[in-house]
């Protein structure tokens, strides 16, 4: 998809590509950036968008070949297809939204440091283009390391050059050029954008600071996403964290945490990540699946399931539940009651049939059983394996009044697998002319677009990662959901179903909801992208290298394969690990960190009884070793003098009175701070919508969490735009998400049928 259609090596190190994406160049602008990813097992590598060509439908990057994953793509020669590209990815330069009559009565001088050249060209250009006169200063540590030389003097007023060595241009940095202009040759300039290495441009910036010079810096960071969900950009901006991929890349340069900033990105340099494992820890960052023994776990009244014993299953992310036979399921189907009033099907989110299926597995019609769940839900076989069953279908079980009530999800599981096993066809309706846009592949937009596509209608799926299916592939682990087998093979169906798909496509930057609806002529839109920016504690210490957030730690092993050795994502967690945080995420990044060899630490500011988590979960977590401490609270994150994690002062807490959520209240303890030794801490506190497509569409109402605001059909504030899942109700269940989704289909279609 991506063709490479023009290669040149600018110097030994740094290449120049142009690659075709007509989406991305018709959507770029000056100061964005892109994410590229050379195949399947390749890093995700945030690039600058050196040019475009909204013509030839053409981006150019210009990288310096410095890792593994840059040398991957360097590879990669004329005619050859990148596997994924995703952008515009960023905030636009500020001065886009200037009037341009003031920028012309300005003075800008433009400052890059080596490959940082790349990022002003496009900037410099606009200039020109709108004929505003720019001077130029292009440092390097030699001659051979300069770039774009010719390109930027055709567009600038004065270029000016600098090396360490002074073999070409004034000997000396980029700063020396900076006195050398506003001393000597009485220079004049309101506005300077600095971009170049970290340490280029804190002493650039400093420089301008001292003679008054507004500056702006440009903060590409290494990430995973480039959407803000997985936290991992996050800089200090005027004391303030911002997110460099959402916020930024641009900031005021007065007001940045250089330091800070320049620890972080060395955390995420690959090679140097990949050595610090192999010194530092040794094997730990990965362990290759061990043999899977077969043991039976006492469930006390139900059928027992078959699960990997615990010291062999936290030393691999093979899943733990192998699941029922076809026996061990007609057994457990036999308990059920077959209630004339079943409150089953009450506290199910997608009111599925539950006493019929269970009636056909019993008589062992198990094609029967996956069609009347395939009425009501599309991912049966996810379900079945990731819904909190306890407080829902089987909550509401006569049975579990004195026992233990039916297994209905390991039951659900049991015929999801069955019908992936043997192919079952959905049944698809007459087709229809009409187009339907669904942004976002998580369980939301997966059932909407299902549900769209077997009522006949032309469903194009958009997805900003590489791979569909939001949180069921980067945020819920291997050993509870398996990928290839369960959620690849349930995504497989859409296709089936006639589902084009477009991924690496950022709705808001790619292209927004109003071009999809004006230009493309989508009938309706359906915005199912989450919740996706992670929330922090806002203590001090929160940015020091080692802490992370549970959605990069998750996604960087569950999208990125960092547990793997074959990949090129590492990820450095020491061997001490503490989660911060009692949810069913929290309980997946411990079992995970575990995994990867590390000793781990759950920490709650509750008591065990209060923990939001599944119970299962939490029972799975300790029989793997995971340590849990209650009724303490993080109040400051410790590091050594290099700015990595050493460890975590805590303070106690008690229990009060009941809150609004229901949950006993807690208070700190004064003077009982108290320091826990660690190297990596993970925050697991809940997440929050992506604001990109409220800032982006017209008309677009947002709700007090942040979401998009729809009434109870799930119409938001446009009549052709339909919302649900966690992007309006903020973080919650997948299965709650895939009642939004079918609901949400349902509508869409009475909204067509009566426009």
């Amino acid at each position: 998809m991506f063709e490479i259609v023009n290669k040149k090596w600018l110097t030994p190190i740094i290449c120049y590509m142009e690659i075709e994406a007509p989406e991305l160049a018709n959507a770029a602008k000056p100061g964005q950036f892109l994410i590229v990813k050379a195949d399947k097992k390749g890093e995700r590598i945030p690039l600058t968008i050196c040019d475009y060509n909204k013509e030839k439908g053409t981006v150019v990057i210009v990288f310096q070949v410095v890792g593994k994953g840059t040398k991957k793509i360097a590879k990669y020669e004329i005619g050859e297809h990148l596997q994924d590209l995703v952008g515009p990815l960023g905030q636009p330069s500020e001065f886009l939204n200037e009037d341009i009559n003031k920028l012309k009565k300005e003075k800008y001088l433009f400052v890059a440091g080596g490959v940082g050249t790349a990022p002003i060209y496009p900037q410099i250009k606009w200039f020109y283009d709108n004929s505003i006169d720019v001077d130029v200063i292009i440092g390097s540590r030699n001659k051979e390391a300069i770039i774009l030389i010719d390109e930027i003097s055709k567009i600038s007023k004065n270029l000016y050059l600098s090396t360490d060595d002074g073999r070409f241009g004034k000997k000396g940095k980029v700063t020396d050029v900076i006195d050398d202009l506003l001393k000597n040759r009485k220079k004049e300039y309101d506005h300077a954008v600095i971009i170049g290495p970290i340490m280029m441009m804190k002493f650039a910036s400093q420089k301008c600071r001292e003679y008054g010079i507004k500056n702006t810096v440009s903060l590409n960071p290494l990430m995973i996403d480039g959407t803000g969900m997985c936290g991992a950009c996050r800089v200090t901006i005027d004391g303030n964290v911002k997110f460099a991929c959402v916020d930024g890349p641009e900031f005021d340069g007065d007001k940045v945490d250089y330091d800070e900033a320049l620890r972080r990105q060395n955390m995420y340099k690959t090679d140097i990540g990949r050595n610090i494992l192999a010194l530092e820890d040794g094997d730990t960052h990965h362990n290759d699946s061990c043999p899977i023994h077969d043991e039976i776990i006492d469930d006390s009244g139900r059928i027992p399931v078959r699960e990997q014993h615990p010291t062999v299953r936290n030393k691999n992310f093979a899943e733990v539940s192998y699941g029922y036979n076809l026996e061990e399921a007609q057994k457990e189907a036999r308990r059920c009651l077959n209630c004339k009033n079943p409150m089953c099907v009450s506290g199910c989110p997608v009111n599925i049939n539950i006493p019929a299926f269970i009636q056909k597995i019993k008589e062992g019609d198990l094609e029967s059983a996956s069609k009347i769940i395939a009425n009501y839900s599309s991912l049966p076989a996810i379900c079945g394996r990731v819904c909190p069953q306890e407080t829902q279908c089987e909550g509401k079980c006569i049975l579990g009044i004195k026992g233990e009530a039916i297994a209905i999800g390991k039951l659900e599981r049991f015929i999801g697998d069955w019908a992936l096993e043997h192919e079952i066809p959905f049944e698809v309706k007459e087709k229809k002319d009409e187009k339907i846009a669904v942004i976002g592949s998580g369980p939301a937009g997966l059932t909407c677009a299902g549900e769209l596509a077997k009522l006949g209608y032309k469903v194009t799926l958009f997805e900003a990662l590489h791979k569909l299916g939001g949180v069921l592939s980067y945020g819920i682990p291997e050993f509870r959901l398996p990928k290839d087998d369960i959620v690849d093979r349930e995504i497989h169906k859409l296709y089936e179903l006639g589902v084009e798909v477009k991924t690496d496509t950022i709705v808001g930057r790619t292209v927004t909801v109003d071009q999809l609806i004006d230009n493309d002529r989508y009938c309706a839109v359906f915005i199912a992208t989450g919740a996706g920016l992670p929330k922090f504690m806002n203590i001090p210490g929160e940015n020091y290298n080692g802490v992370f957030s549970a959605n990069e730690f998750l996604t960087r092993v569950n999208l990125m394969k960092a547990n793997r050795a074959d990949y090129d994502t590492p990820i450095k967690i020491g061997k001490r690990v503490f989660i911060v945080g009692g949810g069913n995420v929290a309980m997946d990044a411990a079992r995970t960190a575990k995994r990867l060899g590390a000793e781990t630490t759950v920490i709650y500011r509750r008591g065990e009884d209060e923990l939001p988590a599944r119970r299962e979960e939490v029972v799975h977590a300790k029989e793997e070793g995971v340590n849990f401490e209650f009724l303490i609270n993080p109040v400051e994150i410790m590091a050594d003098e290099n700015g990595w994690v050493k460890g975590v002062k805590c303070i106690k807490m008690e229990l009060g009175e009941k809150d609004q959520s229901g949950r006993a209240s807690v208070k700190e303890i004064p003077g009982s701070e108290f320091i826990l030794d660690g190297e990596t801490v993970i925050m697991a506190l809940g997440t929050s919508p992506n604001p990109l497509i409220g800032e982006t569409t017209k008309g677009l109402n947002i709700n007090r969490r942040n979401g998009v605001d729809v009434d109870s059909n799930g119409q938001t504030s446009r009549a052709e735009i339909f919302a649900g899942g966690d992007a309006v109700t903020g973080a919650a269940t997948v299965i709650l998400a895939m009642e939004a989704g079918k609901k949400a289909a349902l509508e869409i279609d009475k909204f067509l049928k009566n426009k």
